[in-house]
């Protein structure tokens, strides 16, 4: 609570002697980032996201749900089940210390690249071509997911850890880098090249906020260049991909037809869509409607407009994150706001670029909304943390920095 006390104030009484003049402690209102309070609007956005994501999953599924399942709420009532395990596992997260994920970045790193170990060893469930899950029972679980953020806790406490060495080559830049390359190769066997490609643009980004060299940067770039082109030309569909990507009306109904059903999604809807559950693409024209290119449902059933309002939520939710960011004195907890606000961004951005063209075809989900328990558990965990350090910066008194 916070209490005026005024200094004495000495005055001249009427029997010439001095009485001093206290005005009394008065209580004002506290403000929410005085009391400590999470970032209320990050979490009514991420809140948003899932409920809106369950009306366009049920609208984009139930009609291959109940031709694949019998049941038209198949996809939906797996989904519903992650979104309450997931808004629970938001809530408990945000009451963790962020603090404690230093101690534990090892195990969740370690944890992470062992499960990409187990799908690429064989434990890994094939489906439709890529063997990127672990079955438990009735689930299916998505290794790459964890090791996305696995990868992103590392950086930033390797990053906070070694601030004063991070300009460095082999202290600052070489070691991030190899980690960094060994997670994306292990995706790249699934194959997963949208994961690995998202890795890899995760580590550019937190070593040039951190201060590495633009030079090493750079030189990372000049080299990374001939190995994307021989990961793509040396592979059939990964190349197929690219040049359906260039043109694919020109394979309309081969390597370039989900793209061409997904630009008419976009087309169809227009300005102002058809309204929500009057798409056909759905009807079994668009393949994963409900999963990577759910985007392109949202665009035909709300049209443009949908589209720029879903954009604009994103928008707000990375505001919100980066604003956590700059707040937070603790350099790990920082970093740490960075990393997580700009890995949802970029999925969501590349999510939305494939389906709309702009960028060839990866298989990523969109963040909270498109289906996919693996990914809805862990993007819910990494919006908890974010609202751990939005707690925890609202408390913390301005003074030197935290960087242990």
């Amino acid at each position: 609570m916070a209490i005026d006390v005024r200094r004495p104030v000495a005055s001249l009484g009427l029997g010439g002697s001095l009485e001093p003049t206290v005005s009394r402690p008065t209580a004002e209102p506290v403000p929410a980032a005085a009391r400590g309070d999470f970032d209320r609007v990050l979490a009514a956005t991420v809140l948003c996201l899932v409920a809106f994501g369950l009306v366009m999953i049920y609208s984009a599924s139930h009609v291959q749900a109940l031709r694949q399942f019998g049941s038209s709420t198949y996809f939906l009532s797996r989904q519903v089940l992650f979104a309450g395990l997931g808004t629970t596992t938001m809530i408990a997260v945000s009451y963790v210390p962020f603090r404690l994920y230093r101690m534990l970045t090892y195990p969740i790193l370690v944890l992470g690249l062992l499960g990409l170990v187990a799908v690429v060893a064989g434990a890994g469930t094939t489906i439709r071509g890529a063997t990127r899950w672990i079955s438990l029972g009735p689930v299916n679980l998505e290794p790459s997911e964890l090791a996305k953020v696995a990868v992103v806790i590392w950086l930033c406490y390797s990053v906070a850890k070694k601030r004063e060495l991070v300009r460095s080559f082999s202290v600052g830049f070489v070691p991030h880098v190899l980690l960094a390359g060994l997670t994306a190769f292990l995706c790249l066997l699934q194959p997963d090249f949208g994961s690995a490609m998202i890795i890899a643009f995760m580590t550019f980004a937190i070593l040039f906020v951190a201060g590495a060299r633009v030079s090493y940067l750079l030189g990372s770039l000049f080299v990374a260049v001939p190995i994307v082109y021989q990961v793509i030309a040396g592979s059939a569909y990964r190349s197929a991909r690219v040049l359906s990507f260039l043109d694919p009306w020109r394979d309309r109904l081969g390597a370039g037809y989900q793209l061409v059903e997904s630009q008419i999604s976009f087309g169809a809807g227009g300005v102002l869509g058809q309204g929500i559950g009057e798409g056909r693409q759905k009807l079994l024209f668009l393949p994963d409607a409900h999963n990577d290119f759910i985007s392109a449902i949202v665009g035909e059933e709300l049209g443009l407009v949908g589209v720029l309002a879903l954009l604009a939520v994103f928008g707000l939710l990375l505001v919100r994150g980066y604003r956590i960011a700059a707040r937070c004195r603790d350099v790990f907890g920082s970093f740490l706001a960075f990393g997580l606000t700009t890995l949802i961004g970029l999925q969501a951005l590349i999510n939305v670029g494939v389906a709309m063209g702009a960028l060839p075809t990866k298989g990523l989900t969109l963040p909270f909304v498109s289906y996919g328990g693996s990914s809805l558990l862990v993007h819910l965990a990494a919006a908890g943390v974010l609202l751990n350090i939005s707690r925890s910066a609202a408390r913390e008194p301005a003074g030197p920095e935290d960087g242990r």
